[in-house]
């Protein structure tokens, strides 16, 4: 009896813990989005206030200084390279997984290399070359670095998602008569779905939250954390107005998660050995 009244406790005192974790991540979030329907006054009152009269003004304003165009690039952005990223990684892996090519325990390190150098050091030739090309302050640009960002790390991960198909799916499929295209196509990715759900959920939010290369490449076309930053000003009180811009930042990202939750917590096989 007392082990399980023991045991109770315990179990109790994690999901307290839990919850008070859980609150103490939320908390930072909560205060910006109830930041962000304050006037400037009261977002930078001592001590904070917690009751005030709400204001859409911030919003409207948003709206009055382009926030559209910058949505649409950012939305263009990441939707865009996520897709090539993810259409590119797929047989990438596959060609390291289920068909390794020669050396290609070379290869990978060769991806996973590149994302060990300072961005900071690769921007000039990166800026050189979008210059001679007339990249310059397009969304083109973007989805070419972002690319190439997120291209790495989603055929280590898409192909640390086709190391858990059983071989015996592969010598089935095999045996039947199937090729490439029907193999990768009809078995492998339906397979790896949630696998690719996660892929492209991480790299969308890699790329939707970029700022350095954005800020860089581009002034007037460009996407929503650069649009932020036009809110950043000394010597003015715009704490509001930049919860605002942020509330609206962080949207798409939990929008995207939220829908996406079932994907990633699916299993990967489903029994598919036969």
């Amino acid at each position: 009896m007392n082990s399980k009244v023991g045991k109770g406790a315990f179990n109790a005192l994690i999901t307290v813990l839990t919850w008070l974790g859980a609150l103490a991540m939320f908390a930072p979030i909560a205060w910006m989005v109830l930041t962000s329907f304050k006037s400037e006054q009261d977002a930078v009152s001592s001590p904070p206030l917690l009751f005030f009269k709400p204001t859409l003004a911030h919003y409207r304003q948003i709206f009055d200084n382009e926030f559209a165009s910058f949505a649409i690039n950012s939305v263009l952005a990441t939707g865009i390279s996520t897709a090539i990223v993810t259409c590119l990684a797929v047989p990438a892996a596959y060609a390291l997984c289920v068909r390794p090519v020669e050396k290609w325990r070379d290869v990978l390190f060769f991806f996973i290399s590149t994302k060990m150098m300072p961005i900071a050091a690769g921007i000039v030739p990166i800026y050189l070359v979008a210059q001679s090309l007339g990249l310059l302050n397009s969304a083109s640009v973007l989805i070419v670095v972002y690319t190439s960002m997120n291209l790495p790390l989603a055929i280590w991960m898409i192909r640390s998602f086709m190391n858990e198909i059983p071989v015996e799916v592969f010598d089935a499929v095999r045996v039947d008569g199937a090729g490439f295209f029907r193999e990768l196509l009809l078995i492998v990715v339906p397979l790896i779905m949630p696998g690719l759900a996660s892929t492209a959920l991480l790299c969308g939010i890699f790329a939707w939250n970029e700022f350095f290369l954005a800020v860089n490449l581009t002034t007037t076309v460009s996407t929503l954390p650069v649009f932020l930053q036009k809110f950043l000003s000394f010597g003015q009180l715009y704490t509001a107005q930049v919860a605002a811009v942020a509330t609206l930042l962080n949207i798409p990202v939990v929008a995207a998660g939220w829908l996406a939750q079932k994907s990633l917590t699916r299993g990967l096989t489903f029994g598919a050995v036969r």
